[in-house]
């Protein structure tokens, strides 16, 4: 049973009491308290239960290793499941509830997996759901849906805020510990740019819990004057409760700070996801404490012996009052010691070397704890506690054992770097045989962009255990990170700390060492998985070889904790066996984040309306004032029709329509894409951009041109304007501005990273307006202030002056087929200039059309839309628009696509208009229909309607779409299918309803 030892102790506050509840059960602690040593206080051991076999457990760490001890915390809208009891602070009001059970944790059905656990070995899932295979649906995928996952997910809409926030800085250190504070300290004197990181709400991390001595202080006393100096220094930053979540290419890292956790309500924001970039970064993440496997070790009161002394010396909790301590290394000793000094006993120390000697062993046996070598466990008692041990000889096979009287064990395997940060990067590691871990390489760093190291490691993060040899490390990490970021480091001598004797431990994988079948099947690697020894065993005799694979046959380390506790010991029990060296087998790959970050905390203030903001352009107020009706297009909204009073939709499209062919439309094409492409070798990139040749551009002219994927497809369309020699101004649809820049930005920075090119994305920088009508030029002329003739300004080139006293980009470019300017100004001048064209354009009829308008003007003249046409499976050459692919360029992207034989074969759909025969409207994305059926006894379909309208310029119903054999089916009549009603009879016709030659777009 557990009990609050003493009161006096290192994090607590017996000042603040706290009122929390647990299941139900309205509990006190103080403030200071993790959720899990509230618990134990509380005589709370189980505190969960295990996600296969419903295992009743407790925690076995005391950190963010923990695989055992998650609940469910809040309530409403502040609910979130699978939440560390052991890194959870406590605060007054508190309410968490266990999880992964039922009816209830003390009593939970699912624990009658145990009974069945030889039919569910390592992979069970992939030989018991092979059939019958109607079983799968009806029987076995319900069962597993219901019984996957821990925790609930929420019901209710987070209720908290969040936020991410934007940091620089010369050297990040990573961890708060005394190795990651004297980092910062040596990087900070040299003036560096300091930001240091720490996951807990205290500093110092293990030194004040196993009672380092640092300059003749005790460690405490260090701490405090090491905070003091760093505090004084203006260029460091210190935060707690801030982990460092993952490092990335280019000195990017991530942290998430928690910053209302801990607190009973706040309007502030409760997570906050840092992003950083770095010249240096130092992980100083030390080590984390290995489990040993032994039958039974993960009944409630087994923990790592660390962990434990960290219960009893920072938080004051005893999780046993006679425990056993096992052991293959010195550490494990000062958690007896401590026991001893805190006025409890300790059953015995169980070390299963043969005869170590070290000072926390004299020191130990001082204390008249008792000492077994050679000894190992063969059994614990007990279930939902700890009763007591049969141990044996280490050697054995455990059948000849003792009873030792306990009521929990700490256990400690060795200690192993963490290394996760340095790794997420590629960072490679060397196995450590003498201290059985593995270790950053440093010959072998993660590397820049200069080819360097920018990641360094500090402290036991770098394989040394030992104090003075830790502060030496991370001293001299501290120094080069600053050198290394440009700074000169001070030659202040790093602190000392007068060493211990301690033997070498000795890897011991699997308890006796010749454990049984019985037993290594009740020995436990992965606690939350329920992954055993025997699994691993398993997985290895029948071929999975490679650690990736079985860690994915047996679910290892793919808990919540990601491997912490399990990877080490799952590789090595992998390794013998296969009969190989740890080395060989390697380790599974670390991936961020170190441990699991809220789903806000990754959104930040991305949600509700801000999810995905949504985009106006200057005009939009001014089109909502004069009955604007709004259609979506990507995140912008863009306006579908302006309707009159007593006017319906579809007749406003049709006045809007009918006035842009007899008097002038104006439109707001703002959002229309604007990408910058400049530099001595802008020309050569598009020409490998786009389909067509854009190098034979001539400043002042504009051409149209067409990209596609590296499969040929076609993904964008719109006008290139050459601005001077070095500068290109590419349009993209609407949707494709981000897209299509970041496409640029793709293949400028991964494969053609030489070309001297830079391009910006300048979309939201201009209004652009076009001015589309037979009298299009004559609202220019009234304005004045340049040329708008057709003799200074032709078709397809665009000039540069003002109008109306506005500066205006002029494009004489067409997408309705009638004379038509595309006049850009800025965006600061849009809503001005918009009005003036308005205002001065009554005269001669102008109207504003939406989009509606315009995609019938545009279907009118059978020019395409990205999207509508195009589907991701269209090639240019489907649309007629072969005329657009260069046969003199060597290359372009998707030019080698085109040559496949698919993309050449003649039954290719291709584009053609259609008209139904009674004239009325095809539905749009109708099937045209074939004869017969195909191998799947479906339909047979020839084609489909792309884009289909009412045309009130030409008086009947007009249509495009594609079909088999394209425009040599001109004059077929097809049967068009109509939603399962009666077919429709349409007439393949040519794409271009109007003006085929074009004249009224070149007047």
């Amino acid at each position: 049973m557990s009990t609050r030892q003493t009161t006096d102790a290192r994090l607590i506050d017996t000042s603040k009491p706290l009122k929390f509840t647990f299941n139900g059960q309205t509990l006190t602690g103080y403030a200071g308290d993790t959720l899990a040593s509230a618990l134990l206080a509380n005589g709370h051991l189980l505190m969960g239960r295990s996600f296969k076999y419903h295992r009743p457990r407790g925690p076995v760490a005391s950190g963010g290793e923990e695989p055992n001890a998650l609940v469910n915390l809040g309530q409403d809208g502040h609910v979130e499941p699978n939440q560390r009891a052991t890194t959870t602070e406590l605060f007054d009001g508190l309410v968490a509830t266990s999880q992964n059970h039922w009816p209830s944790l003390n009593f939970d059905v699912g624990e009658i997996n145990n009974s069945i656990a030889r039919f569910l070995p390592a992979g069970f899932y992939y030989k018991t759901f092979i059939s019958p295979r109607p079983a799968w649906k009806h029987v076995f995928e319900p069962i597993i849906r219901k019984s996957a996952g821990l925790g609930p997910a929420p019901k209710d809409r987070d209720a908290d805020r969040y936020e991410h926030f934007y940091a620089f800085t010369d050297v990040l250190v990573v961890g708060g510990g005394i190795a990651g504070l004297q980092a910062a300290l040596a990087a900070g004197r040299s003036g560096a740019k300091v930001l240091l990181l720490e996951q807990t709400d205290n500093w110092g991390g293990r030194a004040p819990v196993d009672g380092d001595v640092i300059d003749d202080m005790d460690a405490q006393s260090w701490i405090t004057s090491a905070l003091n100096e760093l505090n004084a220094l203006e260029n460091v930053t210190l935060r707690t409760r801030t982990q460092g979540s993952g490092v990335y290419d280019h000195g990017y890292a991530l942290g998430y700070e928690r910053l209302t956790d801990h607190v009973t309500a706040s309007a502030a924001p409760r997570h906050r996801l840092w992003r950083i970039r770095a010249a240096r970064i130092v992980t100083a993440t030390g080590a984390l404490e290995r489990p040993l496997s032994f039958a039974g070790n993960d009944i409630p009161g087994v923990m790592l012996a660390g962990a434990m002394r960290d219960y009893l010396v920072n938080f004051g909790v005893a999780p046993a009052q006679n425990p056993a301590v096992i052991t293959n290394n010195d550490d494990a000793y000062r958690t007896a010691i401590a026991w001893r000094k805190a006025g409890l006993k300790v059953a015995a120390i169980l070390d299963v070397r043969d005869a170590p000697t070290g000072d926390l062993i004299d020191k130990a046996r001082a204390l008249g704890i008792d000492i077994k070598f050679a000894t190992g466990i063969a059994k614990t008692m007990g279930h939902k506690v700890v009763t007591g041990l049969k141990i044996c000889a280490i050697d054995s096979d455990g059948s000849q054992s003792e009873l030792l009287e306990c009521d929990g064990v700490a256990m400690s395997g060795g200690w192993s770097p963490v290394v996760h940060l340095w790794s997420h990067c590629g960072g490679k590691l060397l196995w450590d045989d003498a201290q059985i871990h593995f270790a950053p390489d440093p010959s072998r760093p993660p590397l820049g962009a200069d080819g360097t190291g920018f990641v360094l490691t500090a402290g036991t993060a770098s394989g040394p255990l030992a104090t003075g040899a830790l502060l030496a490390d991370a001293d001299a990490a501290g120094k080069r990170a600053a050198k290394e970021a440009g700074f000169t480091p001070t030659d202040a001598a790093a602190p000392t700390s007068a060493e211990i004797a301690t033997a070498l431990p000795k890897a011991m994988w699997i308890i006796p060492a010749k454990a049984t079948a019985d037993m290594r099947a009740k020995s436990w690697l992965d606690f939350q998985n329920d992954v055993k020894v025997s699994d691993v065993q398993l997985a290895a005799r029948e071929g999975y070889e490679s650690v990736e694979h079985t860690k994915r046959y047996t679910t290892l380390g793919m808990a919540t904790d990601q491997g912490k506790l399990s990877n080490i010991n799952g590789l090595a029990v992998l390794s013998q066996a296969m009969g190989q060296e740890i080395p060989s087998v390697g380790t599974t790959t670390f991936r961020p984040p170190y441990t699991p970050i809220s789903m806000g905390a990754i959104t930040g203030e991305a949600r509700a309306d801000l999810f995905q903001p949504l985009r106006r352009t200057p005009m939009h107020d001014w089109h909502q004032d004069h009955g604007a009706t709004w259609e979506p297009v990507g995140t912008w909204r863009r306006v579908y029709a302006y309707e009159r009073t007593g006017e319906t939709s579809d007749q406003a499209v049709m006045r809007e329509t009918k006035n842009a062919r007899d008097n002038i439309g104006l439109l707001d094409a703002s959002t229309l894409g604007k990408l910058i492409v400049k530099g001595p070798d802008a020309a050569a990139f598009l020409d490998l951009m786009y389909t067509n040749m854009m190098s034979t551009l001539k400043p002042g002219k504009c051409r149209y041109g067409l990209m596609c994927n590296d499969n040929g497809f076609l993904i964008d369309d719109g006008v290139v304007a050459r601005i001077d020699e070095e500068t290109f101004l590419c349009h993209t649809t609407t949707g494709g501005a981000e897209s299509i820049h970041a496409h640029f930005e793709d293949w400028l920075q991964c494969e053609w990273w030489d070309m001297k090119v830079y391009t910006a994305n300048i979309t939201e920088q201009f209004a652009q307006i076009a001015v589309v009508g037979p009298k299009a030029r004559l609202l220019l002329e009234k304005l004045g202030g340049m040329d708008v003739s057709k003799e200074t300004l032709p078709f397809m080139s665009w000039a540069q002056g003002t109008l109306a006293g506005f500066d205006v980009r002029v494009f004489r470019i067409s997408f309705s087929g009638e004379l038509s300017y595309e006049i850009a100004v800025p965006a600061s001048q849009g809503l001005a200039f918009w009005q003036a064209l308005h205002e001065a354009g009554q005269e001669f009829g102008l109207m504003p059309y939406g989009t509606e308008a315009l995609h019938i003007l545009r279907a009118e003249k059978g020019f395409i839309i990205v999207g509508d046409e195009s589907d991701g499976t269209v090639i240019p050459q489907d649309l007629n628009l072969g005329w657009a692919v260069s046969k003199k360029k060597l290359d372009f992207i998707g030019k080698r696509a085109h040559a496949r034989k698919d993309m050449q074969r003649e039954n290719r759909w291709k584009l053609v208009g259609f008209q139904s025969v009674d004239g009325s409207i095809l539905p749009e994305s109708a099937y045209v229909l074939g004869t017969g059926e195909n191998e799947n006894n479906q339909q047979v379909m020839q084609g489909r309607i792309t884009s289909t309208y009412h045309s009130p310029n030409l008086g009947y119903g007009i249509a495009m779409g594609l079909i088999e054999g394209g425009l040599a089916r001109i004059g077929d009549v097809v049967e068009v299918g109509n939603l399962g009603r009666e077919t429709i009879a349409a007439r393949v016709v040519d794409p271009v309803f109007y003006d085929k030659e074009g004249a009224k777009q070149d007047v």
